[in-house]
């Protein structure tokens, strides 16, 4: 297997494994998948969000989303974008011993073990499924209760970005940023940024051009010297500052920008398209009734125009 920076992944089952299907752990997923890094998503069931009764600070759900429906949107989307999904609880990550540089080797309480050449851990309450991987104990704390001991998770291990001392390791949660969904989504989301980055770089791409943003842009807003092949090649060694980059790699990166600008028509159907999955995840019953509502208000305006034209 090839990932899309041209780099052969045959060692391992998937580039990416993601530990947690909450909202940080799926927002991590849909930004590694969506760059083409073959995905795989845990999911144990039990995530912090699951304990709200309603979730009423989310942007773009002016009423709130209850969570049945909010978990549903989260895995859908995770589906979508590429992302396998596995209802599994994961009981540690382990260093991969093979004669391949780096890499883990994930074990779930039920299914088999897999491998991965990079991990996100996005777990809120327990990291201690990464303690294997803690050679210096540098990842645990210990705090006193009130008959014990207690240790812990540090939280202040990943830096602020998500990566860690151990390459190949990221960490979105536990983290001091996960206490609410939106916080966890964009920390999810940042840390999947910082992998991206990291695995650009690995690929050739200088440091210079290694970020990645996920943004879909309108083509009517691309000057007509920017659809020249040609100027992206002048652009990117102009950028890179002198650094070398090989021709197999550049026309990648240009192929993955321009893929980035879309037409009206793809506008058009994209929208069409993303109102039809979230009338999926509707309630029959709410859709029917609304639609009704519609009609009567259509049928209330053709009356009312009919009447209007023969006084």
């Amino acid at each position: 297997m090839t990932d899309p920076d041209g780099e052969a992944t045959s060692a391992y089952d998937h580039d990416v494994v993601v530990i947690g299907g909450g909202p940080a752990g799926c927002s991590a997923g849909i930004f590694t998948a969506r760059y083409g890094l073959d995905t795989l998503v845990f999911d144990r069931g039990r995530s912090s969000i699951r304990r709200c009764a309603h979730l009423e600070n989310y942007p773009g759900f002016p009423a709130g989303i209850d969570i049945e429906t909010y978990c549903e949107l989260l895995h859908d989307h995770v589906r979508a974008a590429g992302c396998a999904l596995r209802e599994d609880l994961v009981e540690s990550v382990e260093a991969l011993e093979t004669p391949v540089a780096g890499g883990f080797v994930v074990t779930p309480q039920e299914g088999g073990a897999v491998t991965a050449r990079r991990v996100i851990a996005a777990t809120r309450y327990d990291g201690a499924y990464l303690w294997p991987l803690d050679a210096d104990d540098e990842m645990v704390t210990t705090s006193a209760g009130d008959s014990e001991e207690t240790d812990h998770f540090d939280r202040d291990y990943p830096d602020a970005d998500g990566s860690t001392p151990i390459e190949g390791l990221y960490v979105a949660t536990p983290s001091p940023a996960d206490e609410q969904a939106i916080i966890a989504a964009g920390r999810g989301a940042a840390t999947a940024r910082t992998l991206l980055r990291d695995h650009r770089r690995a690929s050739g791409l200088p440091e210079e051009v290694a970020d990645h943003y996920d943004w879909v842009r309108r083509w009517a807003e691309l000057d007509a010297e920017w659809h020249d092949r040609e100027r992206w090649r002048e652009y990117l060694d102009d950028r890179v500052a002198g650094e070398e980059l090989t021709e197999a790699t550049r026309e990648r990166e240009i192929d993955r920008i321009l893929a980035s600008y879309i037409d009206e028509d793809a506008i058009a159907s994209r929208r069409e398209r993303g109102q039809d999955r979230l009338l999926e995840q509707l309630d029959d019953e709410r859709v029917l009734a609304r639609a009704r509502e519609i009609e009567a208000a259509r049928d209330a305006d053709t009356e009312r125009e009919v009447t209007e034209a023969s006084d």
